[in-house]
Order: structure tokens, then C-alpha cells, then sequence
């Protein structure tokens, strides 16, 4: 996100498999791109970190991103650190090797393009893109530059959701999913003004989860919305949504932002059904393991040195470009979590199903249309349906 964010679930650093730290002398030099609420998030995340340093801050506002340089970074620190309102000439400058791009989602193609281009690997903060074409477009831009694009879909690094992997694997697989979201914040700004501010703000996090926790690929989804009459949001705040895949796996989510009372994690509440008995995760301590046929199974707890959140991502990402493997939210990965969002909304708007297959094929029309205005990248010109395009990566 590009603007202050619900309360993270966990502390900021302590979440999954902990990543191999590079040596010293491996530290990717990296810019932030957006110094507002979360620039500064991630500003604090790259200097506590062993794996980047921070070498420059860029704002669109003249003076924002001194200001955060000011406020977040030591005062020992900040005179190594180049700012200003123009991506590449910071980088430049600055001597960085990889962008952090944390602007609002409506700048994320053309700073991300802009950076790939300019041959600057790239982690992004979610959505991938303002649009489903424009995430597909970045697809085509990373395989046409040959730099990394990943997302920082943040809440897939949490050990718990892991061990709920691996107890579910234990049991024969999950192969129903539900999860239950209950929380009431009153936000004020954007997000109360949105149209469908739970399914796109914060069920996100849900559905990419939800991909951690199932084998194969989304197929189709079926929502529906609503705003229950004490709402404080314009927008529906309060949704159910079904989301089938491929393997035979069906996830459903029922959250709502408007639920004072019993209210649930910022993570939900999560079930996995398998065919040898369920798990059950609170969404904060370790889940449960209840086989058909034997005693309750408390999962491990996270290793001392597991990485959370921000932190897991960044360092994931720096190992890839230190060598290490692909990050799994790699662009080609991550479009299929904002396709499940897009499809979620046209779904409750049209009361209709929704197939991935088709919007990917619409978008991939879209984003070809982007590209040759751009005029930098043919790739998608290669790509046979978009869902073929995505196996790509």
C-alpha cells in the first residue's frame, strides 16, 4: 500500500523460512520510491536490514522525501543519502542497484517500467498495478528487460501461514479452505470513500494467502458485496467471496470492515479441510493440527531467526538478485492474486461468475494496447493467451 495501513499482525522483525543473509559486502544499495506513511515503513525496513542499504529517497512533492530522510534515517546516517523527485537521476547519483517502488498504485507502471528499463530490478509494494492490463504490461516489461519485477505481497511471509502448509500436506492437502475476516476500523481518507474498499484494500492479503495454502492455479471466482445500513464506508465494506481452482480446491473468504464486537486477526480466522482431518489457525499463534484418527498436533512456532513481512520480503528479494532463488510473488506469479481481486469486483458488481481465463485474455489485449504506445516492449506480442503468458516467469 502507499498510504498507512492497518496495524501490521506481527512485530516488524522479526516471518517464513528465514532467508540466507548475504555477506556484508553483498548489500544491495537501493532506493525508496514514495516517502509517505509506507515509504517510511519501508525506509525503517532497509536500514535495519542485512541484506540493503539505503542510498536514496525520491517523492513526486519537491522536499517529501528530504523531510523523510530527516525523520526516519539517523542523523549520523542521512548525509549518504541522495533524494530528490526524479527516480533514475537518484538512482543514479546515488549508485543504487534495485528500486523500492512505494507510490501510490496509479504510479506504479510508469515508475516500475521506467526502472526496469533503465536495467534497476524492482520490488514493488501491492497491487502490482493500478489496472490488471498494467500488471500484465510489467510482466511483458520484465521479460523484455530481463530484470526482476516482484511484489511485495507482504503477509505471505508469516511462518504461521506456512506451518499451516505443512500441517494441512501432513493431512493429504487442503482441499477447502475458509477463512473468516471480522474487524471495524475507521480509517477516515481513501478508503471510506472506496467502492469496494474490503475486497481491494484488505482481502488481498486473504486471497494471496489462500495461494500459499492450496496446490494449483485459481480458475474462477463468485462474490458478493454488500454495506450493511451502520456502515461508515460509502463503498461496500463487507464481502463473501468463492475462488475455485484447478486442482479441485475451493477457498472462501467472508470478511467485513464494519464488525465492531468479536472482532477476528488483521490476519482472519482460517479452517483448512483434508482429506486426513483440518487445521486451524487463529491468524496470530501457531495453528492446530485435529487428525481424523489421532491426538491434536500443535504446530511448530516460528524459528528464532524467521523473517516477517517487509523484512522477509526484502531480504527474498535481495537474495534473488544475490543469486538465490525466484521469489514466488515474482510478477508472473503475483498477477494471478490481483486477477482474483479484479474478478472478485466484477463479480459482485454483475452478480455473474467470473472466469480468470477471459480476464486474463482482456487484460492481456489491454496490456498490449499500453505497450504499443509505450513503444519499449513487444513481449506480450508472444504471448498466446494470457494465462499461457503467466506460466512464463
Amino acid at each position: 500500500m502507499s498510504a498507512a495501513s492497518e496495524p501490521t499482525a506481527v512485530p516488524a522483525a522479526a516471518a517464513v523460512p528465514a532467508v540466507p543473509a548475504p555477506g556484508e559486502g553483498a548489500l544491495v544499495p537501493v532506493v525508496v520510491v514514495g516517502a509517505g506513511g509506507m515509504g517510511k515503513a519501508w525506509i525503517s525496513t532497509v536500514l535495519r536490514s542485512d541484506t540493503a542499504r539505503l542510498v536514496g529517497v525520491v517523492d513526486v512533492i519537491d522536499g517529501a522525501a528530504a523531510k523523510a530522510v530527516a525523520e526516519v534515517v539517523p542523523t549520523t546516517e542521512q548525509a549518504g543519502i541522495a533524494t530528490g523527485t526524479d527516480t533514475l537521476d537518484v538512482a543514479q547519483r546515488a549508485q543504487a542497484e534495485a528500486v523500492i517502488d512505494v507510490t501510490i498504485p496509479a504510479a506504479h507502471h510508469p515508475v516500475t517500467a521506467d526502472a526496469l528499463h533503465a536495467g534497476l530490478p524492482v520490488l514493488g509494494e501491492k497491487p502490482c498495478a493500478a489496472t490488471l492490463a498494467e500488471a500484465v504490461s510489467l510482466a511483458g516489461h520484465a521479460e523484455a528487460t530481463g530484470k526482476l519485477f516482484t511484489v511485495s505481497q507482504s503477509r505471505r511471509h508469516n511462518p504461521h501461514l506456512h506451518e499451516a502448509r505443512r500441517l494441512a500436506d501432513s493431512l493429504g492437502g487442503a482441499g477447502i479452505v475458509n477463512t473468516r475476516f471480522s474487524k471495524a476500523p475507521r480509517f477516515g481518507g481513501f478508503r471510506e470513500e472506496m467502492a469496494h474498499p474490503l475486497i481491494i484494500d484488505m482481502a488481498i492479503h486473504a486471497f494471496d494467502a489462500g495461494r500459499v495454502l492450496i496446490d494449483g492455479t485459481p480458475v474462477s471466482v463468485t462474490a458478493t458485496s454488500y454495506n450493511p445500513s451502520w456502515s461508515w464506508y460509502a463503498g461496500d465494506a463487507a464481502a463473501t467471496v468463492v475462488i475455485t481452482y484447478d486442482s479441485g480446491a475451493v477457498h472462501t473468504f467472508s470478511g467485513s470492515w464494519c464488525s465492531p464486537g468479536v472482532e477476528t486477526s488483521w490476519n482472519g480466522e482460517w479452517t483448512l479441510s483434508c482429506g486426513g482431518g483440518s487445521v486451524a489457525w487463529d491468524g496470530e499463534t501457531p495453528p492446530t493440527a485435529c487428525p481424523a484418527d489421532g491426538e491434536q498436533i500443535v504446530g511448530r512456532a516460528p524459528a528464532a531467526d524467521a523473517r516477517w513481512e517487509l523484512d522477509a520480503s526484502l531480504a527474498e528479494f535481495c537474495a534473488a538478485l544475490r543469486g538465490g532463488p525466484t521469489p514466488a510473488s515474482e510478477v508472473h506469479g503475483n498477477v494471478w492474486t490481483q486477477a482474483i481481486v479484479e474478478a472478485a469486483v466484477r463479480s459482485a458488481d454483475s452478480g455473474q461468475r467470473v472466469q480468470l481465463a477471459d480476464l486474463l485474455d482482456e487484460a492481456l489485449e489491454g496490456g498490449r494496447a499500453l505497450d504499443s504506445v509505450d513503444g519499449r516492449s513487444r513481449a506480450l506480442q508472444a504471448w498466446k493467451t494470457g494465462r499461457a503468458g503467466l506460466s512464463i516467469g
